[in-house]
Formats: structure tokens, C-alpha cells, sequence
């Protein structure tokens, strides 16, 4: 028998893996990838993980139907920020279970733990979850925490042990950690840091850029690199706060902006190719106050094939009014 196992790489989802693995059924670790998982692909870290948790890895890319159909219309709201939680775990339930006929599974494992996050993991939540992911037929388990809830049916057909699962509830780690201990694990801490639409300031990015652009899955990566101004008419310009935000910039591959660099020591910027010229000479003179440059002295710098004579500002704070982000 093989069951499918929502993976996040964090502890509680090799746990869970685990101790289904340990029943003698195979496990599959699934990574759904919405892209807002942080600033770095750590699909070749997760599948490391799985593996040492006994699972195959499975990743799969649900950026732009996540864009459509989920991230903007969440029937139970968002969390603090920009999180809907909720819907999302829901979400990737019915993903996961669209995949059990492929891959010859026959039930769905999660490393929820009743009451460790106060807007998903909460009991009433655990239940729209379940509606959201149509498990009419009780095929998913939480062998963290599944003594506390309502067998499902894995357990009810004796697919799986019922005694064999755990019954923690709560913020505590503390039985988490004994078992990785026990386990002999010391590699399983989150490798993408929590899901960027928790963080307030990715969160007003995204408030932002949709009040003047559609939100695509260029705008994902778009939103997590450099300093974010709005120019006069609307244009955007996002400028590197450093080597490893130039470098990630550089990367991008982006449809409606186009890049430029300066002639001194500085970052690297990118701006809207619907910015008018006044926009671009703006925008010029902005990446240049950040760069190595020397006041009153002048420089010439091309962007967008226009070229643009200009001098640094006196200082940053009469860029204050174009920066939105701090």
C-alpha cells in the first residue's frame, strides 16, 4: 500500500512520513510548489529530507492555477496578512488526492498538529479543511495527532494502526524533538523559512502591485528581491539592496520590465517598460543616489535605450514619497 504525504521539509512532515512508513506502507512526499515558499528553490534540500524520512519525493508546479483560482478569492479570508491558510491546505488536499489513481496511492498523510498554528491547525479548521478538500471518503491522517481526532478511514479498514499514531496537541515541540532525536535526525528545520504570504512586507508588496498591475507568477519572484518604488504615472521601479538581490534580479526572467545597471559601483534595477521618459530619468537618478556615486557630480547612464545626463539626490529622503516598503 502507498499513501500520499503533503511535505514541507520542516519536522512534523518527516514525522508524519515516518511513522506511516514504519506500518509498512510506502510514502510519497509531495511538495506543491505555489512559489511562495521563500526566496530559494530548496526542492533538491526536500527530497533529501524525504528520503531520509523514508519517502520517494514527488514535486509539483501549481504556481499559476494557485494565481487563479485560490490566491485572490479564499472562501475562508487570510490569515494576519496575505495567508489564506485555510483554503490553501484545502487546496493542496484536493491536489494531492487528484494524484492517488497516478501513482497507485490510496490515502492522504499530513504532519498537522491539532492546535500548533491558531488560524489552520485549530479543530474547527482541521473540519473546513476537510470540506474544502471534498474527503468525503475520510482518506486523510494526521498520525501526529490523529488519537485526538476522529479515525479516519485508514485506520477504520486496519490500512494502518490507530495505537501506532500520537496524540500532541499544541505549540509545544518538545515530542517532536525527542523523536528526532530518537530517530537520529539533526537536518529538519524549515529549509524555505515559512510561507512569504505570513510576512507583512511581501504581503503590501502584493497589496500594491495589484492596485496597478495584474499579479502573475512573474510578480512571485518580481516581489521578493530590492527596494520597490512607484513612479509619477504608475511605472515600477525595484532597485537591489545588494550583491545577492543584484544577482537575483540578473536571474529573472521578466516579460515587462527590462533592467539597467550603473556606471559606478552600485545595484542593479529594473523598471516597467511603460515608463515615460520623465519615469526613466526618475528612475535613473533613484538607483544612482544608491550607488557609489559622488554628489554633485554628474553621470550618464541609458535606460531603456534612452540615455539620461543626471546627478545623484542630496540625500535619500527626497525619495521618500516614490519608496513604499521599508
Amino acid at each position: 500500500m502507498r499513501a500520499i504525504s503533503l511535505f514541507s521539509g520542516g519536522l512534523d512532515s518527516m514525522l508524519a512520513i515516518k511513522l506511516i512508513k514504519e506500518q509498512g506502507v510506502d510514502v510519497t512526499a509531495l511538495y506543491i510548489y505555489t512559489g511562495f515558499g521563500g526566496t530559494k528553490d530548496v526542492r533538491d534540500e526536500l527530497e533529501r529530507r524525504a528520503n531520509l524520512a523514508g519517502a520517494d519525493f514527488l514535486a509539483v508546479d501549481v504556481r499559476e492555477d494557485y494565481i487563479q483560482n485560490l490566491l485572490f478569492s479564499p472562501k475562508y479570508g487570510y490569515g494576519k496578512n496575505f495567508n489564506p491558510c485555510i483554503d490553501c491546505h484545502g487546496y493542496m488536499f484536493k491536489i494531492a488526492k487528484k494524484m492517488l489513481k497516478d501513482i497507485d496511492a490510496s490515502f492522504l498523510v499530513t504532519g498537522e498538529v491539532l492546535g500548533q498554528r491558531p488560524m489552520s491547525q485549530r479543530k474547527d479548521a482541521l473540519d473546513q479543511v476537510k470540506k474544502l478538500a471534498e474527503d468525503e471518503e475520510n482518506l486523510i491522517v494526521r498520525p501526529l495527532c490523529a488519537q485526538l481526532l476522529e479515525p479516519s478511514k485508514p485506520e477504520l479498514e486496519g490500512w494502518i494502526k490507530r495505537e501506532n499514531l500520537l496524540d500532541i496537541s499544541g505549540r509545544s515541540r518538545e515530542q517532536q524533538l525527542a523523536l528526532a532525536k530518537k530517530f537520529g535526525w539533526d537536518d529538519y528545520e524549515s529549509p524555505a523559512g515559512g510561507c512569504l504570504l505570513t510576512e507583512p512586507v511581501y504581503s503590501q508588496k502584493i497589496r500594491e502591485f495589484i492596485e496597478f498591475e495584474e499579479f502573475n507568477i512573474e510578480a512571485i519572484e518580481l516581489l521578493k528581491f530590492g527596494r520597490h518604488f512607484r513612479l509619477p504615472n504608475g511605472a515600477k521601479l525595484i532597485v537591489g539592496r545588494h550583491k545577492e538581490d543584484n544577482e537575483a534580479l540578473q536571474k529573472l526572467t521578466l516579460s515587462d520590465y527590462q533592467s539597467f545597471k550603473l556606471p559606478v559601483i552600485g545595484p542593479l534595477s529594473l523598471i516597467h517598460k511603460s515608463a515615460t521618459l520623465k519615469e526613466q530619468e526618475l528612475a535613473a537618478k533613484i538607483a544612482l543616489t544608491y550607488g557609489k556615486s559622488k554628489k554633485g557630480q554628474s553621470y550618464s547612464i541609458e535606460v531603456m535605450g534612452n540615455t539620461f545626463t543626471l546627478e545623484p539626490f542630496e540625500t535619500k529622503t527626497e525619495i521618500k514619497s516614490y519608496f513604499f516598503d521599508a
